[in-house]
C-alpha cells in the first residue's frame, strides 16, 4: 500500500441481507474457521510420529506447536485493523490462501526447519480467519440477530476441536495415508471456502479517504508480543523463570510495547486504537477474555495428557473423553445465542457462563488418578456449558458498544488478548505441572522426573506406574485449582459490564450512517 493511495475500503452490503443470504455467506466463513481450528488440533496426536520421522528433538516438538500459535496471536491485531480499512472479503480469501500455502509446505516438508516455517505461514492465515470471521459476521448481521449465528460459530468451533485429534490419530494409524495428510486434509476445505465466499459473500465498498496502516506500530507490537511469548514458552525449560534471560527478554518486551504505545498514541490510524480502551465495555470484556484464555487453555490443554498418563487411555480414547466438555459448549452456545436473539438480553448469560466456568474448574480441582470417569465427564460438561455461554458473548457485548468503524479493531483486540492469555496459560501452567510431577516423583531418585520427559507407562514396573499415575492426577488437579480463582476474577469483571440494548442494524449499515455524519 503506497502513500498515494488515498482510499481505503471497508465492507458493506448494498441492502440488509435475508436469513438465507446470511446462511449462504456463513457457509464459506464457517468452513474457513473449521479448517483453521482443525489445523491447530489435528497434529496433536500425530506429532510424536512427525518429529520422529523428521529426526527432530523435544524442543522442535514444542516449536511446531508454538510457531503457529505465536504467528496467529501476533498477527490478529493487524488483520483486525486491515478489516477496518480494506475489503474484508478479499482479506478472508487471502487468509485462506496463506493457510493453503502453509499446509502444502508442511505436508511436503523434508526437515523440521521447513515444517516450523510452514507452521508460521499457517498461523498467519489462521490469525486472519480468527479476526476476520467475526468481523464479517458483525458487518452482515445486526447485534440483535448475531446471537443466533454466534451459536453456529460455537458449534463449528466445538466440532472442529474434538474432530481434529481424532482425525489426526486415524490418519497416522492408516499406513497408506501417513502423517503428511494431517496437513493436506484441510487444503480442499480451504479451497472450497474460497470458492464459496466468492459466490455467496456479496459486499460492496464504502470509501474512507486519507487512511493508511501504521506499519511501525504493527512492527513494534509484533516484536514486543513475540518476545514475550517466546520467553513464556522457553522459561522453566531452557532457563529458570527468575534468571538473566528472563530479565533481558521481559525487559526488552516491555520496552518494545511501551514504544508501541507511544507510536500508536500519535498515529492517525493506529493498529490498536488506544481510544477504544476508553470504552468501559471493551476494556472489561478484554480483561475477561484474557482471563478466560489463561484459565481455559491453560487448564484444559493438559486433560488429554491426564487421560493418557494418569488413566491409561489411548490418544483416540482421550479425544473421545473430551466430548462432555465439547457437547456442553456446543449446546450452551447455540441455546444462549437463540435466547439472546429472541429476548435481546445478554448480560445474564455472561454472568451465568462465568459462574459455571468457575464451578467447573473448582470441581475439576478435586480429581485424582482414581476419580470416576462419569464424575469427571459431569465436571467437564459444567465447564463446557459455562464457556459456551461466555466466550462468544463477550465479543457480542463489545461489538454492540463500539462505532462501526472500530468493529475490526475491537473484535481483533478481544481475540488477541484471549489468544495471548491462552499462550501464557499453557506455558505457565505447563511449568507448574512439570514442577509438581517432578516433586511427587522425587521418590524415584530423579530417574523419571529429572529429565522432564513424559514417561512411557508400559515400560515401567507396576508399582512405579501407580506412582506416575498419581503424580499426574495430582498435578492436573493443581492446575485446575490455579485456574479457579482466575475464572472467579473473570466473573467479577463481567458483573461490572453494563447491559445495553442490542442494535438492530448491521455493522455495514452503521458504517454507512457514520460516513454521512459531519467530521468532528
Amino acid at each position: 500500500m503506497t502513500s498515494t493511495t488515498d482510499v481505503a475500503e471497508a465492507s458493506a452490503p448494498a441492502a440488509a441481507m435475508s436469513r438465507r443470504e446470511v446462511l449462504q455467506a456463513l457457509s464459506g466463513l464457517m468452513m474457513g474457521i473449521f479448517v483453521s481450528i482443525l489445523a491447530a488440533t489435528v497434529v496433536s496426536n500425530a506429532l510424536p510420529t512427525i518429529i520422529s520421522d523428521l529426526g527432530g528433538s523435544q524442543s522442535v516438538y514444542t516449536w511446531v506447536v508454538t510457531a503457529e500459535l505465536l504467528a496467529m496471536t501476533v498477527t490478529v491485531p493487524l488483520w483486525g485493523k486491515l478489516a477496518d480499512l480494506v475489503n474484508q472479503k478479499l482479506l478472508v480469501q487471502l487468509s485462506l490462501a496463506l493457510f493453503v500455502a502453509g499446509s502444502l509446505l508442511a505436508g511436503l516438508s523434508q526437515d523440521t526447519t521447513t515444517l516450523i516455517v510452514s507452521r508460521v505461514i499457517q498461523g498467519i492465515g489462521a490469525g486472519g480467519l480468527t479476526a476476520l470471521v467475526q468481523v464479517v459476521m458483525a458487518a452482515m448481521i445486526p447485534p440483535r440477530e448475531l446471537g443466533r449465528y454466534a451459536g453456529i460459530f460455537g458449534a463449528v468451533f466445538a466440532v472442529a476441536t474434538v474432530a481434529g485429534p481424532l482425525i489426526g490419530g486415524v490418519i497416522v494409524d492408516t499406513s497408506w495415508l501417513g502423517w503428511r495428510w494431517c496437513f493436506f486434509i484441510g487444503v480442499p476445505f480451504a479451497l472450497a471456502a474460497i470458492v464459496l465466499l466468492q459466490k455467496t459473500l456479496k459486499l460492496r465498498t464504502v470509501r474512507r479517504p486519507g487512511v493508511r496502516i501504521d506499519w511501525l506500530g504493527a512492527l513494534l507490537i509484533t516484536a514486543g508480543v513475540s518476545l514475550l511469548l517466546i520467553w513464556v514458552t522457553l522459561a522453566g525449560d531452557r532457563y529458570d523463570w527468575v534468571s538473566a534471560e528472563t530479565a533481558l527478554m521481559v525487559g526488552g518486551s516491555l520496552a518494545l510495547l511501551a514504544l508501541a504505545v507511544l507510536v500508536e498514541s500519535r498515529a492517525s490510524e493506529p493498529v490498536i486504537p488506544l481510544s477504544i480502551f476508553g470504552n468501559r465495555t471493551v476494556t472489561l470484556t478484554v480483561i475477561a477474555s484474557a482471563l478466560v484464555g489463561v484459565a481455559l487453555f491453560g487448564g484444559t490443554v493438559f486433560l488429554s495428557q491426564y487421560f493418557q498418563i494418569s488413566r491409561g487411555y489411548s490418544p483416540t480414547a482421550a479425544g473421545l473423553l473430551s466430548l462432555p466438555m465439547i457437547g456442553g459448549l456446543l449446546v450452551s452456545s447455540t441455546v444462549a445465542g437463540a435466547l439472546i436473539t429472541k429476548t435481546g438480553l445478554w448480560k445474564r448469560y455472561l454472568v451465568a457462563g462465568a459462574a459455571l466456568m468457575t464451578v467447573g474448574f473448582g470441581l475439576l480441582a478435586t480429581i485424582g488418578a482414581g476419580t470416576s470417569m462419569w464424575l469427571i465427564g459431569g465436571y467437564m460438561a459444567v465447564l463446557g456449558v459455562g464457556v459456551g455461554m461466555l466466550m462468544q458473548n463477550l465479543v457480542l457485548a463489545a461489538q454492540n458498544d463500539v462505532p462501526a468503524r472500530e468493529l475490526g479493531s475491537a473484535t481483533s483486540v478481544l481475540s488477541f488478548f484471549r489468544s495471548l492469555g491462552g499462550t501464557i496459560g499453557v506455558s505457565a501452567l505447563g511449568a507448574v505441572l512439570a514442577a509438581s510431577v517432578a516433586r511427587d516423583l522425587s521418590v524415584l531418585g530423579g530417574s523419571s522426573s529429572g529429565s522432564g520427559a513424559v514417561p512411557e507407562l508400559s515400560g515401567l514396573p507396576p508399582e512405579v506406574q501407580t506412582l506416575v499415575q498419581d503424580a499426574y492426577g495430582n498435578a492436573t488437579a493443581e492446575l485446575f485449582l490455579i485456574a479457579t480463582p482466575l475464572a472467579a476474577l473473570a466473573l467479577i469483571v463481567v458483573l461490572f459490564v453494563k447491559e445495553k440494548p442490542l442494535k438492530t442494524t448491521s455493522g455495514a449499515e452503521r458504517l454507512e450512517a457514520e460516513a454521512q455524519l459531519p467530521a468532528h
